[in-house]
């Protein structure tokens, strides 16, 4: 796999037209095992590098993958790997793997199968904005062409069975990425997470479980999916985001009413900072990034290309620098690589803007 492809195109999960700004991307992964076979964690390295060649080649053939790639994890740099969890192919867990694992994945990254995960398949589809409806439609064909050449471990009391049993019954796990400073300005985040909750919706950070919200971005999810369907599951977390994403833009509403030179000095601070930085580090980066693109939501502040904002959400992540520059950076490398980066794609991407006031 040729991993220098994703610096020269947009992640899946990110893309300038959106209905809003607030759902950021939607994602439906399914849990599958195969009948008979010892699931990853108790299999020997023989035994699970038989079924990644075996699941390789079924999943080679899928139409739903259309021009899919495949790569082993053995044959990844640590740095490769970083790269494609960074973009949400691949999980931290999968990360660690060598020989016997591998993912398979759409050139256009929107469908992947993590093979030898915690589970025998890992499918996931992952949509910009919120659409989770397409994202369950991708990933349930996969599905169902993978199951006419492969028996998955199934139980007809209790649905697939998988390694974690949190996952067993439908394997399915819906969520979305959801940008909410309004709600965090406002100091109703916590309470939005604790109702969550309370209904079975896990709340995590932008880079999954373990991780902090960093730049406003909190990951939505179910948590149940034993005794619910996948098109109920589908349907009340699509309910439910829409509810925040009204309770964002009400948020947002009355901080401006109330605290409108706040919202203005951060979206200005941050434009400032950002195009005029030369150190800058992830966490910093990416809260600065959260205030420009809300700044620009609320027509505060205004560019020319406002993609710029989700390129540079990448982009900036560790691993996605470090094959920019073609070599390993240190942590005070990165950071000063960082903020050069940002401040051409933002001079990049307010030249017009420029242009039409001179």
């Amino acid at each position: 796999m040729n991993t220098e492809r994703f610096l020269k195109q947009p992640s899946a999960w990110l893309s300038d037209k959106q209905a809003d700004s607030i759902t950021v991307s939607s994602r439906v992964r399914l849990a599958r095992n195969r009948k008979d076979s010892a699931f990853p964690g108790w299999a020997g390295e023989e035994e699970c590098d038989r079924i990644w060649q075996e699941l390789r080649e079924v999943l080679l053939a899928c139409g739903t993958l259309k021009k899919p790639d495949a790569v082993s994890m053995a044959d990844l740099s640590t740095l490769d790997k970083q790269l494609l969890f960074e973009r949400h192919l691949i999980s931290r867990e999968q990360m660690e793997r060598k020989k016997g694992s591998g993912v398979v994945l759409r050139d256009d990254e929107s469908v992947a199968a993590m093979v030898n995960e915690e589970d025998h398949l890992r499918l996931q589809c992952i949509r910009p904005g919120l659409d989770i409806g397409t994202a369950w439609e991708a990933v349930n064909k996969l599905d169902s062409e993978i199951e006419k050449t492969v028996d998955y471990a199934f139980s007809p009391k209790i649905g697939y069975l998988t390694a974690c049993p949190s996952n067993v019954g439908t394997g399915m796990r819906a969520s979305v990425m959801l940008h909410v400073p309004g709600l965090v300005l406002m100091n109703e985040i916590n309470a939005v997470v604790k109702g969550m909750a309370k209904i079975g919706l896990a709340v995590r950070g932008l880079w999954g479980e373990g991780s902090e919200a960093t730049g406003n971005m909190f990951q939505v999810s179910n948590q149940m999916t034993l005794g619910e369907g996948e098109a109920d599951i589908v349907r009340n977390l699509e309910q439910i985001v829409l509810e925040i994403v009204e309770h964002e833009k009400n948020a947002r509403l009355r901080l401006f009413e109330r605290r409108e030179d706040v919202v203005r000095d951060h979206a200005g601070r941050a434009l400032g900072i950002l195009s005029n930085a030369h150190i800058l580090t992830t966490k910093e980066c990416l809260d600065l990034l959260s205030d420009l693109r809300l700044g620009i939501d609320m027509g505060i502040v205004t560019l020319e290309r406002p993609g710029v904002i989700n390129d540079l959400l990448i982009l900036t992540q560790p691993a996605h620098l470090q094959k920019l520059e073609g070599r390993k950076l240190k942590a005070e490398e990165r950071d000063i690589a960082r903020a050069l980066l940002v401040r051409s794609r933002l001079k990049a991407a307010n030249k017009k803007s420029d242009k039409k006031q001179s």
